[in-house]
């Protein structure tokens, strides 16, 4: 689950790591308001979505007049801002971060992130802030500091002072980076993250290290044991679908193709995915009905990858072992007669009761179209949407 910038600070600020002062609006009739209670006579605009890229994308404004910041406000509310990250669809833009300006003298980089490799939490800190950490890693792979730290001890002072020294901070800046870090860090386990980054991480003209900007995201597996921070989610940055999957307690993720992918088991899905590419096709979908469910759930599922426009043929890949393939059968079954499907359907099942299961769909009337194997129902979906 990801958190909103202005969200994302209020948590940052708990920890005692600085911010920008800044206030979050959703309509015109509240930047006047805004701009008083920070005073100055500059401002930052921020559109607030679930996506990177927003500065490139024309979503961060830097005004210099309330009237500039009005008309930044009303171009900016009720846009979709599509960014390298979101494209092609973009995100809807329903509420804006606006904050003080600050005179920056250096932007610096600060992540942490689990680190799958080495089986820890990677605290990664870079100089070069500002810019999208994969282009640095890709062309100045030496700017990349890392820190790796141990699951019992946590983070340790000598760690801080090795990336400090890194980032060429001196006098009180390397105990202010000490303190940040480790309170950063403490954020990190304490509200189960998967990942926080601060990018940039200024040092101000005055020598202070402030985030001005900050993404966090949650473990999903961990929400229901921060209800503060599950009241923060916001549904209209996710794809209805996805939504629509999640309070059904399937793995869904939307994906710009146009062959629909229904299949039981992560490994087996990405399986799925690569022959459909191998083939020519493109999948649609990210889709795990998981082990155990029953044939509501499979309805259920083939609804929400038919309630995506794209798709033109739909495949489901089905391995009966703990779920059984006459329920498969049952749910495909169900759901084609409720929907009203309109486009090709190709059904590959093995495993338990897999020949009940197909006798189920050969007298159903439905008219799905049955595969031999996984690469044979590849083939026959990719044919079907050309």
């Amino acid at each position: 689950m990801n958190l909103h910038e202005y969200q994302a600070k209020q948590v940052l600020r708990k920890y005692g790591i600085a911010t920008p002062r800044g206030v979050a609006i959703d309509s015109t009739a509240q930047a006047d308001g805004a701009m008083t209670e920070l005073g100055g006579d500059a401002w930052v605009v921020k559109a607030q979505i679930h996506a990177g890229g927003r500065g490139k994308a024309g979503g961060v404004k830097l005004v210099r007049s309330r009237d500039a910041a009005k008309d930044a406000v009303n171009a900016l509310l009720g846009m979709t801002l599509v960014t390298y990250q979101n494209a092609p669809e973009g995100q809807l833009v329903s509420r804006l971060l606006i904050e003080e300006t600050l005179p920056i003298a250096r932007e610096l980089y600060i992540s942490l992130t689990v680190d799958r490799e080495s089986e820890r939490v990677a605290l990664v800190a870079s100089s070069e802030g500002g810019m999208e950490i994969e282009e640095v890693a890709e062309h100045s792979p030496e700017k990349i500091l890392k820190e790796f730290c141990d699951p019992l001890l946590g983070l340790q002072d000598f760690q801080c002072r090795a990336l400090a020294f890194g980032l060429g901070l001196q006098g009180p800046q390397i105990a202010e980076f000490g303190k940040l870090a480790k309170g950063l860090y403490k954020l990190f386990m304490e509200n189960d993250l998967a990942m926080a980054e601060i990018n940039p991480l200024i040092v101000t003209a005055t020598g202070n290290l402030v985030a001005l900007d900050c993404k966090i995201g949650v473990d999903d597996n961990a929400v229901f044991r921060h209800k503060d921070l599950a009241a923060m989610n916001d549904n209209s940055q996710i794809d209805p679908k996805e939504v629509a999957a999640k309070e059904c307690e399937i793995s869904y993720i939307a994906l710009s193709g146009n062959i629909g992918c229904m299949v039981n088991g992560a490994g087996l899905a990405m399986a799925t995915m690569d022959l459909v590419k191998l083939h020519g096709g493109q999948p649609a979908n990210f889709l795990d009905v998981g082990g155990g469910a029953t044939a509501e759930v499979v309805a259920k599922a083939f609804k929400i990858i038919l309630s995506d426009s794209n798709v033109k043929a739909v495949l489901v890949n089905i391995f009966g072992g703990i779920m059984r393939c006459d329920i498969i059968a049952s749910g495909i079954i169900a759901a084609v007669k409720d929907v009203g499907v309109k486009v090709p359907v190709i059904v590959r099942l093995e495993g338990t009761n897999v020949e009940l299961g197909q006798k189920m769909l050969a007298e159903s009337g439905v008219g799905v179209i049955s595969a031999s194997d996984m690469t044979d129902a590849a083939k026959r979906a990719v044919a079907a949407v050309q």
